[in-house]
Parts: C-alpha cells; structure tokens; sequence
C-alpha cells in the first residue's frame, strides 16, 4: 500500500489557500487485494454520491466535467495528461508567436471540484482495458519513461463511464511516418517542432555545412492541406517573413515550406476561400505540391510518382482515426472504427456507458451520418451529455444500473457552426455555411483574421488564458516573436 499511497497522495488547495495532502483519502477508497496486487477505488457506498469516470481531457470530456453538476456525482477523471489543449491556437506556439501556458488549462480550473472534493479526481494514467460486466476500467500510470518510475496498475469502479478518449493522427499504414514525422495535437508536439526549427536554424548556419545541406536543414515539409496544416504553414511562413530574415540572415535565403495535399487543399470549404487560401499561400512563399506519400525516410519523403522531397521537419496533420485502446474495446462499432453510439450518445449494448468527442460515431442503424473530427463537435456533446447526466442524476439514476428505461428527452442534434482558418499575413477564412452544398456567407482577408482572432480569443476556456493570449499577441506584434530555444 505504500507505494499506492506515495504514488497518488495530491495537494489541493482549501478556499484558505492552505494545503491538504489526501493521502488518508486514498487509503479509505483504495483497496488492495495483496502489497503487490492490482489496487482499486472501489464501489460507491451507501451514502456516497454516485461516480461519473471520463477517460480523456480533451474539447468533450472537459466540456462535460465543466458542466456536470458535482452537488449530484464524484467526478473522476483518467487522462495522460493534466490539462485541456486550445487547439485552434495550438500552431501559433510553434514558432513563438503564442507561449504553451497560454493554450492550455489545468482540469482542477475547469472543474474545481476534481481539487477539492474528497470522492474526485484526476489520475494521470491511460485507461487499458474495460470490464463492462463488472462496472470497472483498468488502468495504468503514466511515467513519462522515466526508468526510476515504474507504471502502476489500478481499477476503478463507475457508475457512469464517460469515453471521451480522442483519436490519433492517422499514418495510413505508410512507413516511416511515426519515426520521422512529427504531430501537431498536443503541447509537446508544438514544443517539438519549436526545438526541431530552431535548432536547424542554428545548425545550417555553422561553419562547413553545404548549401545542399543547408537547404535541407532548412526545408520544412507539412503533409495534410486542412485547417491544421494551412493554418501551420502560415503561421511559418509570417515566422520565416518577420523573425527569420532578421536574426538569422545568413541562411535567411535557404529556408522554405512546402504544403503536401492528396487533393485540394481546405476541401470542406467554399470553393472561392479555397482559391484565396491558395493565392496567398503562394504569395506567402509556400510551394503546394499535389501528391500522395509513399516512404518516410530520415532526410527525405518519397512520393507515389516516385519524387523524392528532402526535408528538415516534417509535419504530419492528415486527420484523424481510433486509437488502439479504441480498436481493441469488444463493442459494436461505427464506420471507421470508432464507438457506435446512439442518438442519445449511449453505447447502446453497454449499460451506464457514453462516448463522445473523436472516439465515437453514430452505429449504422441510426441512419445519421457520423460527424466530423471538429472542437464544436466535441465541446457540444460534453454540453448535451452533461444535461443529461445531471437530469438522470437528480431522477434518481445516477447510480450503476439505476437508469433503467428512464426517459433522456430530446436526442444529440448538431448543427454546423461554421469554418475557419488563418493563412498568414493577417489573413483568414470564415465559412459560415452549415454543410458544403449549402448557402452562408463566406468572407476572406483582413476583416476574417479579425473575426477569426476575436471568436478564438472568446472561445479560450478561461481569463487566465485569454489574458495569456493578450498579452503574447502584444508583445509578439511589438518586439517579434520568441526564438529562444529552451
């Protein structure tokens, strides 16, 4: 037990700003069948409030433990990480024009009660297995790889399962990616790229490194023409506009980006933006090149028509697809792999279990087309899903197996807010139409930067964040952006 105990103690702070250390709280809900045996937090108990676990700290599962009310449920969160990505901005701390605290949001801010209550918590683990029969999800801590760490084992009993667990960047089954390429989903991927970048900056400019060198160094590939890898490539080439041919002009003419899409890029936007988004990320310096990668390799990427493209970073943004956990849960699922859900985002062959966000879809005998891999997506299933845990909770149901045939009023209904992206150059795209057959208005230029800054600044999860992003946007047009390399 003393591992268990050394292991998850937590400080939370009280409303007196004193520390508490919650190790007496582990050792009564934790049981442990043998010293070296599997621990577990185990049942609710007479009295206690029932438990909601969520597997994931992304745009649904922090939009639901933001809005399920802790007066009525325990709230236990298991995640690899501590906090919630803002995503949208997550590209512009690649090249320093945001810092990574000013898009990320510790859980405890969001909901204060995984701080301060004595039946929630926030486990840094990923989830490895689920016991459906016995209301239990297996677990195991997060190390970080560290060697003098060891991974510890535990279960914890639910009464409501929340899979909220995302999905991982898809490689396609192609070689190479996973070694060489580098994603861009969470902080330590954008850290990554900042260091990569840098440090080839740094690198192309020592003494004795060839121009054929030093043009490789400095070649930084994106593969994907979405949101994510537009709004990336614009965000490099301001970086390498402004910041580069300042403090690095002995190189400055040797670095360039290259966008690599299988089709057009933006495709699910109206076919003027993506025209514009094309004209000015040429105008910008991007070379878009149309083609499918076939090999990964350490310097180079090898295309179908047998092209090879030398690079120095690579970005991989070609979507999205079920994670392995995902893939191995013994349950019906959705086109694609993911969860099937039903209208109500219940797996319906599993009781007191939901999913929502990138891990699920709709089963094919709803009829309903499964949604796309979207924050809006995400953040308004954890808003629904909330709604309608807290209405079970105060009927009565939010114990395991308590629900029953309890009627959960209207279903998931979603409606397209609209897209954006940002190109660069204090340019951006709105598309406000709800589907790409249909009619909406659809803006480009300065005016859509504007409207893309202000709805992603309001959208940032808390004042702490949005006064972050305030002042690194300040600071940033006043002085340029951050190229330290820490």
């Amino acid at each position: 037990m003393h591992w268990l105990i050394k292991t998850l103690t937590r400080v939370s702070k009280s409303t007196t700003n004193k520390t508490k250390i919650d190790t007496l709280l582990f050792s009564r809900h934790f049981t442990s069948v043998a010293a070296a045996e599997t621990a577990e937090l185990g049942p609710t108990k007479s009295g206690e409030k029932p438990r909601v676990v969520v597997l994931g700290s992304g745009w649904a599962g922090c939009r639901l433990m933001k809005d399920i009310d802790t007066s009525i449920y325990d709230v236990v969160c298991v995640s690899p990480r501590n906090h919630m990505v803002f995503t949208p901005l997550l590209a512009s701390t690649c090249v320093g024009t945001l810092e990574f605290r000013s898009v990320a949001e510790h859980i405890g801010r969001i909901q204060p009660a995984i701080s301060t209550e004595p039946g929630s918590y926030l486990f840094l683990a990923n989830c490895t297995a689920l016991d459906t029969q016995k209301h239990q999800v297996h677990c195991q801590t997060v190390t970080d790889g560290l060697a003098k760490l060891d991974p510890r084992k535990f279960r914890i009993s639910y009464d409501k399962l929340i899979i909220a667990s995302g999905a991982e960047a898809s490689t396609f089954g192609i070689n190479g990616v996973k070694e060489h390429a580098i994603f861009l989903r969470e902080v330590h991927d954008a850290q990554e790229i900042r260091r990569k970048l840098l440090l080839n900056l740094m690198m192309s400019d020592v003494p004795g490194v060839s121009d054929e060198e030093k043009r490789r160094l400095l070649h930084c590939v994106v593969v994907g023409g979405g949101p994510t890898g537009v709004e990336f490539s614009g965000e490099l080439s301001d970086f390498i506009t402004r910041d580069v041919h300042q403090r690095y002009s002995h190189v400055k003419d040797y670095i360039h980006v290259t966008l690599i899409e299988a089709n057009e890029i933006l495709s699910s936007f109206d076919d003027r933006l993506r025209k514009y988004a094309t004209k000015q990320l040429t105008k910008s310096g991007v070379h878009l090149v149309r083609g499918i990668v076939k090999d990964v390799q350490p310097q180079n990427i090898v295309l179908t028509d047998g092209t090879t493209v030398p690079y120095g970073l690579l970005v991989w943004s070609t979507g999205v697809g079920p994670s392995p956990f995902v893939q191995a849960l013994d349950i019906p699922k959705a086109p694609g792999g993911r969860i099937g859900i039903d209208e109500w985002l219940r797996v319906p062959s599993v009781p007191d279990v939901f999913s929502i966000g990138d891990c699920c879809g709709y089963l094919e005998s709803t009829g309903k087309p499964t949604l796309p891999a979207l924050a809006q997506v995400a953040e308004r299933q954890g808003l629904y899903l909330a709604k309608v845990l807290n209405m079970i909770g105060k009927g009565g149901g939010g114990y395991a197996n308590a629900a029953g045939e309890m009627e959960l009023g209207k279903p998931f209904v979603y409606k397209h807010l609209g897209s954006m992206a940002t190109v660069g150059r204090y340019k951006a795209l709105v598309d406000l139409r709800q589907s790409k057959e249909g009619k909406g208005l659809s803006l480009a230029g300065f005016v859509s930067w504007f409207i893309w800054r202000s709805a992603y600044f309001s959208r940032l999860v808390s004042w702490r964040n949005k006064l972050y992003v305030a002042v690194n946007w300040a600071t940033t047009g006043a002085f340029g952006r951050d190229i330290s390399r820490l």
